[in-house]
């Protein structure tokens, strides 16, 4: 038999083993080794998250299709679509819809993006000393816990808070803000906590711009505006599209910011979905409308991020 015929695995004559076509003599046939094991050291990880997290998901999902109650009824009903068609005929519903729109449109994808996309280009251009300070008091506001800033900017827009006093040494009108203008009073605070996560992202993508592109485009006598739309932003258009996509889906989740300086009010002039939620579930105990709404709130974040990933056409 040549060594030809061998690597082509066809012995030919009256020596071929019978039943073993394509194999030369003496070789084994290997078994296939089982996929299945592969997967064993995954299983403790699977069984966790299977518990831990698509357990209760489910269960929720589950209790959104019930009237169960916290008081009350001991049992629960099965209503179908009875709590989601109640949320769309409600008008507080609908209120905390469109707060939550202006809150998220106003404090994430114009004031927490813009703000730090700005504050990114500035520091790039300004010495290290004032690089380094800028980045350590944006930073501060971060880190600090959200019922901490939640007091801090109560402090600052009470009646008798930091602001006004700021107005009166400068012989201007004052007013309660936590009053008249709640909702642009919670969005300015939202801006001022999460402002350095934008800016941190936009920090890291202007450095990733070659040098000699913006040079050149100086050279041609292209603006700063004009370097800014056409070259600036398109380089970095993943990090834009990352950038708003995190920002609103963390927003629109924003509660014990709210809750400790307004809870919603006056009234629901501050009520956002969460709020909304919250209210419905815990303080009026129907847990099975709260739960319809947290789901109508987690369809909400889902519509942004699809809009996004069509606009800017982000590959994640």
């Amino acid at each position: 038999m040549s060594t030809a015929e061998l690597r082509a695995g066809a012995p030919e004559g009256p020596g071929a083993p019978a039943g073993a076509p394509g194999r030369p003599p003496g070789l084994r046939a290997e078994r296939p080794r089982g996929r299945g094991w592969r997967w064993l050291p995954l299983a403790p990880a699977t069984v966790l998250l299977l518990l831990f997290l698509a357990g209760p998901i489910g269960y929720c999902v589950w209790i959104a299709f019930t009237d169960t109650q916290l008081t009350g009824s001991s049992s629960s009903d099965f209503v179908g679509l009875a709590n989601f068609r109640r949320a769309f005929a409600d008008d507080a519903f609908r209120n905390a819809v469109w707060l939550t729109l202006v809150f998220t449109v106003v404090s994430a994808v114009l004031g927490q993006n813009t703000l730090g996309l700005a504050l990114a280009g500035l520091m790039r251009a300004a010495s290290r000393p004032v690089r380094t300070l800028t980045g350590a008091l944006v930073i501060a506001a971060w880190v600090l816990p959200e019922i901490v800033a939640a007091f801090l900017l109560y402090a600052f827009f009470r009646r008798e808070g930091t602001l006004n006093a700021i107005l009166d040494t400068l012989h201007l009108p004052s007013q309660n803000w936590l009053f008249t203008l709640p909702i642009l009073a919670v969005s300015f605070a939202n801006v001022w906590r999460g402002t350095a996560f934008s800016m941190l992202i936009y920090s890291a993508a202007l450095a990733e711009i070659p040098q000699d592109v913006t040079e050149a485009a100086q050279v041609d006598g292209a603006s700063g505006v004009r370097r800014l739309w056409h070259i600036t932003l398109p380089m970095i258009r993943r990090s834009i599209g990352t950038n708003l996509m995190l920002n609103t889906l963390s927003t629109l989740s924003v509660f014990g910011l709210i809750w400790a300086m307004t809870r919603g009010g006056p009234g629901n002039r501050s009520q956002t979905l969460p709020v909304f939620m919250y209210d419905q579930a815990f303080l009026k105990s129907l847990i099975g409308y709260g739960t319809a709404v947290a789901l109508l709130l987690l369809l909400v974040g889902a519509v942004f991020s699809v809009v996004y990933l069509k606009l800017l056409k982000v590959e994640v």
